[in-house]
Parts: structure tokens; C-alpha cells; sequence
């Protein structure tokens, strides 16, 4: 049974409180809704390029990118010479992102990967100011130290669906939801980063290493 993290009538009132978005991110919204696709959605976009442009971030990784999204919302945050990293196990998905950060005029700053984001993770060097976290949720506590090595300090670890459309909060508690318990469990009793854990949307975990 799911719990309405944000009831619906604040959710709407947020809406308009939103600024005006370009063509692309309004194309982007109206594919996710048809498609039935979970992308994050404007209010936590907005939320996301401005925690970028707090830690002014010039190097991104996004963990399981979808079709560019979210990452639109931080090359907005990103300098003229800026790096974002993507990465997502479809082709299609990688096709998409390139051709709508090409309409936006950041391809420029942008590299996806196509494959599992875990692996591609692990091989990674750093450092890095910011990585967002949206992969599969069984992934998610696997993924903590690996994120904590290739951050800086002060660096930013954001999250999706940490509080999983409510379900954290419920027993019993289904396969998946025990995996982002076990995650959030982790990210709390961790020494190097600091956390917080606001209701936006589906839940949003910020963690910055200390």
C-alpha cells in the first residue's frame, strides 16, 4: 500500500510555483507521462540544479540517466566547461539524451555510457563534485562507498525514491523497498557523509561528504 509523500493539493500548488521551462523539458514530460516512464519531474529538476550550482559543480555522474532528464536540469548548473557523465543500460535511452542536449545546446559537455551503471561506477576515477543516484533500487546500498571514493569533500550525493512512494514507512515491506531501508539505514550511520531526507516526489536523499 502506497502513502501520498506530498499530498496532492500542496503537489498542485507546487506546480505553479514552478518557473518557466524550455520546449525540450516540456517534451521531455509529456514522453515520460505517455510512455509511463518515472522521470524525476520539474520540481525536484529545479531542485537538483540549484543544489549543483550551491556546490558549483564543474564535474557530474549521474547513476542510471534515463533518456537526459534530470541531466539537463544540471548542465543548466554546469560552466561552459563543465563535465556530465551519463549512464543508462539502453541504447535508446542514449540516443535520446544526445539528440535533446544537442537541441539545448549542451552536447558539448556531456558523455553517456551505455551499460550497467555499477560497473561503470567502479571504474571511474573522480573526482567528483556531484553524483546523482536513479538506478535499480536493489543497486542502491552497493553503491555507497564506490560513490563516497570519487567525491570530493564537500562534494553532494543525491538519491531518488528514498522514501519509495511511502512504503519505507510500512510493514511488512516488500524485496525492493528493503533494499532502499538497508540503503537509507547505511547513508544515515555512515561516518563520512551527512544526510537528509526530504519529501519531494517519490523522496529525495542529500548527503554530503564531510
Amino acid at each position: 500500500m502506497t502513502i501520498d509523500i506530498v499530498h496532492p493539493e500542496i503537489e498542485k500548488y507546487l506546480d505553479t510555483l514552478l518557473p518557466a521551462r524550455e520546449p525540450w523539458f516540456i517534451e521531455m514530460e509529456k514522453m515520460a507521462e505517455e510512455e509511463d516512464f518515472p522521470a524525476i519531474g520539474p520540481q525536484v529538476g529545479v531542485l537538483l540544479e540549484i543544489l549543483a550550482r550551491a556546490v558549483n559543480a564543474k564535474q557530474i555522474m549521474e547513476l542510471g540517466s534515463g533518456f537526459g532528464y534530470s541531466g539537463l536540469w544540471f548542465a543548466r548548473a554546469l560552466p561552459a566547461d563543465g563535465f556530465l557523465l551519463l549512464t543508462d543500460f539502453e541504447e535508446k535511452n542514449r540516443q535520446l539524451a544526445e539528440k535533446y542536449f544537442k537541441i539545448a545546446g549542451k552536447d558539448h559537455m556531456m558523455e553517456f555510457r551505455v551499460g550497467d551503471a555499477l560497473e561503470l561506477l567502479n571504474r571511474e576515477k573522480g573526482p567528483y563534485d556531484l553524483i546523482f543516484n536513479d538506478i535499480d533500487k536493489e543497486f542502491y546500498p552497493q553503491v555507497i562507498e564506490p560513490v563516497y571514493g570519487l567525491l570530493r569533500k564537500g562534494g553532494l550525493f543525491i538519491t531518488d525514491n528514498t522514501l519509495w512512494y511511502g512504503k519505507v514507512a510500512r510493514e511488512p515491506m516488500d524485496r525492493t523497498t528493503g533494499f532502499i531501508r538497508e540503503f537509507n539505514t547505511r547513508l544515515k550511520s555512515h561516518k563520512g557523509f551527512l544526510t537528509n531526507w526530504l519529501p519531494l516526489r517519490d523522496g529525495l536523499s542529500v548527503s554530503i561528504k564531510i
